[in-house]
């Protein structure tokens, strides 16, 4: 495989990275090592430490915790642009999720030592991680709240939102991303019948289109008011 060169990243722009000047960049580009993965591969485990942290350049990643059974729980997704391991690695904690790929992606590793050198010498770097982080946490508590107090349906209703939200959906207003059965009940925190029965209620009230694990929303109002969502 060809590295990626961050100078010529089509997702830098949208990464914490953005704002690095010409040299940081040259000495991001020196420093880093990129891997691809297919489905299915893991990038890191849970529990495991992290010596700096991962910046996807291309492709989807889930990031999910195991529960005492050894269920997957999904706690949310990282693309193109995106950066995971770096709570872990701020904190000096062993890494609170795992991260494995969903489609075909190539991730870099930046070693503890570029990153360190960013944090102090770059401030517009540092707020730009501190504001992902805030996101981040912000993100994991309303996951919490759900969880304790919404209806799976509305949590079903609430993930296909969010999927869009994060990665889109293509001229036929398909979510770009397929996703198992298994994964959707893994973000909702339900049983994986559960799923289908209510995928199949959705499609039956014209919210949603199914095409295997294509995901076509239809009524995005009437989503979003059995979400129960408010703006």
């Amino acid at each position: 495989m060809e590295m990626p060169h961050c100078d010529t990243c089509g997702s830098r722009h949208k990464s914490v990275f953005c704002s690095l000047s010409e040299q940081e960049v040259n000495n991001v580009d020196a420093s880093k090592g990129c891997n691809i993965y297919d489905r299915g591969q893991v990038i890191f485990h849970e529990g495991n430490r992290t010596n700096g942290i991962y910046c996807i350049n291309k492709g989807k990643i889930k990031l999910f915790q195991l529960g005492s059974e050894g269920k997957e729980q999904i706690i949310r997704f990282a693309k193109a642009g995106d950066i995971i391991g770096y709570r872990a690695l701020l904190s000096e904690e062993p890494l609170s999720a795992s991260a494995e790929a969903i489609e075909e992606a190539v991730v870099c590793f930046i070693p503890k030592a570029q990153v360190f050198s960013l944090i102090t010498d770059n401030p517009n770097f540092n707020f730009k991680l501190l504001k992902t982080l805030s996101h981040e946490l912000g993100e994991a508590a309303k996951i919490i709240t759900d969880l304790a107090q919404k209806p799976v349906r509305e949590r079903l209703a609430e993930t296909l939102l969010m999927l869009k939200d994060t990665f889109e959906l293509n001229e036929e207003k398909t979510i770009q991303v397929k996703l198992s059965r298994e994964e959707l009940a893994n973000i909702v925190g339900t049983a994986t019948e559960s799923v289908i029965r209510l995928l199949s209620e959705f499609k039956k009230d014209e919210m949603i289109a199914l095409e295997g694990r294509n995901i076509r929303l239809l009524n995005i109002p009437e989503l979003t008011r059995v979400a129960n969502i408010f703006d």
